[in-house]
């Protein structure tokens, strides 16, 4: 459903928030390691979350990825917006231009609840939230995150 950068960033931010809650900032390699990704192209989604603030960096033997503690929490929704905009949640799921409850195209009336669903679930679930459904050690987020 998302772009592969999209669910490589939510992904090691779970995982990132997953250790920080142990007390540890991973770094790079590390965090590509637990979530299987190309190292090379996480690093690029991280120096990207970075600069946007979604998560900060120390570099040196107690640096890596970490949160700032007295930022809210960060929902689903600002990442996805941040790598694919937000045509998720308004575009025609049959690709139309112009598609609307005045206008509907064929997908139209099955699609909008899914696409609105959808846009609910990913603005109230935040990258702390799935944090902590996995925190207890179950493989609910990810197969390997948390471990």
């Amino acid at each position: 459903m998302f772009k592969k950068e999209t669910e490589y960033a939510l992904r090691a931010l779970v995982y990132i928030q997953l250790q920080n809650t142990k007390g540890r900032r991973p770094g790079i390699t590390e965090i590509a390691s637990e979530i299987e990704t190309p190292q090379s192209f996480t690093a690029k989604i991280l120096q990207r979350l970075v600069k946007q603030g979604f998560v900060e960096s120390l570099k040196g033997i107690n640096g890596g990825f970490f949160f700032d503690t007295s930022k809210e929490d960060l929902p689903l929704r600002r990442i996805i917006i941040s790598i694919e905009g937000d045509s998720l949640f308004h575009d025609c799921g049959f690709g139309l231009k112009k598609c609307d409850e005045n206008n509907p195209c064929p997908l139209h009336n099955s699609y909008a609840p899914i696409r609105d669903a959808i846009e609910n679930l990913v603005t109230n679930e935040t990258i702390q939230s799935l944090a902590n459904k996995n925190s207890g050690g179950s493989k609910v987020v990810l197969n390997r995150i948390g471990q």
